[in-house]
């Protein structure tokens, strides 16, 4: 079974908005057994939508569009799906009117009768009442091929998907279980790994795949596969990890359904009854970004410094004026007394410390960009590890912060 996507409005064309609609969408049709074949965002233009639509129509079995529901005259979306479909007759529906004035009377807007144009749906569409909002979503089967119009509003688009559009899926269609493992590996770049599954990849039976998704500093690794029998696809896929694991013992940092490696890092902590604390300068605040999006994190995460200029270096945490007129701010000594003065100040059981070059230029030090030093401390003692992240910033700092995490982590389950 598959399904393709299609965003319609300028304002995602132009980069005023990022299409954030068709990433959940995508990952809701998965978790019910329909894979997503392709995603298209196109203009709000009548040619434009009625292309898209029967070139949809003929790769796929299920098109769900975003977008363009509204009551203004720029919303063309409705109507040209009716003209797909040779569907003149438009019906309103009195549920929505009132739906709509219960709606705005809940939060005192007054009703004006251009709303009533949120009524009108083609004749034949099968009504999908918005509980979050006033545009309904329509539900199309032609040709066997469903189509599905919501409104672009995410917080009505989701409800949409999943109280009313999934459901409807799921009763009429026989699905397949997809399912997703994801192997989280640091350090080694997606060339090195690939050689060395190489021979396994070749052997992996047809309806298990395996996808690579690198980033800053780290490789996903996705093991998915498809199914009639959910439960003998779970034993196939958990005992390709097991053969991962193996092959890949020195890289992999965990199983990314366990978590990220923040919350990894995390679960440590907290399971010892440790506290962290961070000194930051080329990460201006990232690694303590990261470390409080995990739910709970303030049972063991203290807070921290960003101390991006030398003055605030010896200020905040204590770092000597000499050590920075010797060694530069982007040196091993630098990083460790940044380390030791905030374990000092905030007392906590351990700190990650980063200074080094994000770039573009080098900030008058004799280090290269992409130099950066990071320092793990605890109460005895501090390791220093310098890297060379290259360019540009971005992979710099992204790279220093996925380091930095992983190198925590290593010491917490080695101690």
């Amino acid at each position: 079974m598959k399904a393709e996507i299609i965003t319609i409005g300028d304002e995602i064309l132009i980069g005023q908005i990022v299409d954030t609609n068709s990433q959940w969408i995508g990952k809701e049709l998965n978790k019910i057994g329909v894979s997503v074949y392709q995603i298209s965002s196109i203009q709000d233009d009548r040619e434009h939508i009625l292309k898209a639509l029967k070139e949809a129509e003929d790769r796929v079995d299920i098109v769900i569009i975003t977008g363009g529901l509204g009551p203004t005259k720029d919303d063309i979306t409705k109507k040209t799906i009716a003209s797909y479909f040779n569907d003149d007759k438009i019906v309103e529906y009195e549920e929505v009117i009132q739906h709509i004035k219960n709606l705005f009377k809940r939060i005192n807007h007054p009703y004006n009768e251009v709303q009533r144009y949120q009524a009108q749906l083609p004749s034949k569409a099968s009504l999908l009442m918005n509980d979050f909002g006033t545009a309904p979503g329509m539900w199309f089967y032609e040709n066997e091929t469903v189509f599905v119009s919501l409104p672009g509003v995410p917080y009505e688009m989701k409800g949409l998907i999943a109280n009313k559009v999934l459901p409807k899926i799921q009763a009429q269609f026989k699905l397949p279980f997809i399912i997703h493992k994801t192997i989280q590996t640091y350090g080694e770049g997606e060339s090195v790994i690939a050689e060395k599954l190489e021979k396994w990849e070749d052997d992996l039976p047809l309806y298990i795949k395996l996808a690579y998704l690198p980033s800053f500093g780290k490789v996903r690794l996705r093991l998915s596969g498809k199914g009639a029998v959910k439960e003998k696809l779970e034993i196939e896929l958990s005992q390709k990890v097991i053969e991962l694991q193996l092959l890949l013992s020195d890289v992999i940092s965990g199983i990314e359904e366990d978590g990220t490696i923040e919350k990894q890092v995390g679960i440590l902590l907290k399971e010892r009854c440790l506290t962290l604390a961070t000194a930051e300068s080329l990460t201006g605040g990232k690694i303590a970004s990261t470390m409080v999006n995990v739910p709970g994190a303030s049972a063991y995460f203290k807070g921290g410094y960003i101390a991006y200029t030398a003055a605030l270096k010896e200020q905040l945490l204590n770092v000597s004026t000499k050590t920075i007129n010797e060694y530069s701010v982007v040196s091993e000594e630098v990083a460790k007394e940044m380390a030791l003065g905030a374990i000092k100040n905030l007392k906590t059981d351990f700190v990650i410390a980063v200074t080094g070059n994000a770039g573009p230029t080098t900030d008058n030090n004799d280090k290269d960009v992409g130099t950066v030093f990071i320092a793990i401390a605890c109460k005895t003692g501090v390791e220093v590890h310098e890297f060379d992240f290259g360019q540009p910033r971005e992979k710099v700092i992204n790279r220093t912060v996925n380091k930095a995490l992983e190198l925590l982590k290593n010491q917490l389950l080695n101690d």
